[in-house]
């Protein structure tokens, strides 16, 4: 029987720039902390990016068309966190053997098989629940704006049974039993939180808001201090 997790990772939607897409530290402070940093780098070469990093044209079809292919029910649990490292304990707890990974990002592991020795991270965790035995089949569905391809992942793609596809060409109904929306702060900016929240809520069910605190984005009200933390920091 087949019990599938939708994992949605906010970024799938958020065109950013390349040299943003590295590997981060995750923490409460740096999720709003490094935006900060890179708005004012920017700024002064005359770059604005709040003007410029906008949510894609992807959005606002997404759940018709995921409505169309998946089958949700009106109870499912949806889990609202920040890092994706979640999914990992989400599909375990709810016992489920598929996944479907909506996502900028494969987040199988990018060291090859050796990224199954590491613990549960943002960048494994999908490779972590093949390695660990825990699904048997995995779907990446890339965001129109990754920088990823699949042959980056062969060894890891000839071990587990891992398919790439396109949302807009999946036709069957697909049950599933619960759903994960992350907002993965480091790789996508303070002030699309609110559509953020919107998307969130934009399929019914029960959802349940852990580890995602809110971020608070306040250019105008800035001291000096405050910006020089910003800029310095890590």
């Amino acid at each position: 029987m087949v019990k599938a997790l939708l994992s949605i990772d906010w970024d799938y939607f958020i065109p950013i720039k390349r040299e943003w897409c590295g590997s981060y530290f995750e923490s409460k402070k740096n999720v709003q902390a490094l935006w900060y940093k890179r708005y004012f780098n920017c700024k002064a070469k005359g770059e604005d990016i709040v003007d410029k990093v906008k949510v894609g044209i992807d959005l606002n079809e997404f759940w018709k068309r995921a409505k169309e292919v998946f089958n949700f029910d009106k109870n499912i649990k949806i889990f609202i966190t920040d890092s994706h490292k979640w999914s990992y304990n989400i599909a375990k707890d709810n016992k489920c053997n598929t996944v479907f990974n909506i996502d900028a990002h494969s987040d199988l592991g990018y060291e090859g098989i050796d990224s199954l020795l590491f613990e549960v991270n943002c960048s494994n965790w999908l490779g972590k629940l093949f390695g660990d035995n825990i699904i048997d089949k995995g779907h990446i569905i890339y965001s129109p704006y990754t920088y990823e391809n699949k042959n980056e992942f062969k060894e890891l793609n000839n071990k587990f049974a891992i398919n790439y596809c396109n949302i807009k060409k999946l036709s069957s109904k697909i049950d599933i039993n619960a759903i994960h929306i992350c907002r993965s702060g480091m790789w996508t900016p303070p002030w699309l939180d609110n559509k953020f929240y919107e998307f969130c809520y934009g399929v019914i069910g029960n959802h349940i808001i852990k580890y995602c605190s809110k971020r608070n984005w306040n250019i105008k009200n800035m001291t000096l201090s405050e910006k020089l933390d910003y800029l310095y920091c890590s």
